[in-house]
């Protein structure tokens, strides 16, 4: 309840940077994290954990040789995913600074990005960043999930993101 608390607070203050009321569910979890090939994924980033439930379910299958990181905007979403996965670094810091985080992670490229982002809220500029930003970094055949609310497929930047 307490993270449930926390992330609509947030989504309060910023509903341009938090896309929910609510942590996600823990199907959505599952389907988003066992899409990954995580037998060969060494060097995996997290585009905004929120409280770290996505963040929890991607170190329960880390491979032992594997990096890992987070990247998240709201000190008090970063606190919480810190609490709730304590051994996982989680930088307070945008997205769009991905390639200066990975150089200090001596990750030369990622194999995997998992993204909570709320692309519905952003505008065409921030969203055009942050996918530079990341094919920066993403290795050539790496992976990329994210997902999406329905609703926010009604907003001009939602439907620019998904028919893009």
């Amino acid at each position: 309840m307490n993270n449930t608390l926390t992330f609509l607070k947030n989504f309060i203050r910023h509903p341009t940077q938090v896309g929910a009321v609510a942590p996600s569910s823990p199907g959505l979890v599952k389907t988003m994290v066992e899409w990954f090939d995580w037998d060969s994924a060494r060097n995996v980033v997290e585009f905004g954990p929120g409280t770290g439930v996505f963040t929890e379910g991607i170190v329960q299958r880390l491979h032992p040789d594997a990096k890992f990181f987070a990247i998240e905007r709201s000190a008090e979403l970063v606190a919480a995913t810190r609490s709730r996965c304590p051994s996982v670094t989680v930088y307070e810091d945008s997205v769009t600074n991905v390639v200066e985080l990975c150089r200090r992670e001596s990750m030369p490229h990622v194999d995997a990005v998992i993204c909570g982002l709320p692309w519905a809220s952003f505008s065409d500029s921030l969203q055009g960043e942050i996918m530079d930003s990341m094919l920066e970094v993403l290795r050539p055949g790496g992976q990329f999930a994210t997902f999406a609310y329905w609703q926010g497929l009604a907003l001009p930047a939602g439907q620019r993101f998904s028919l893009g």
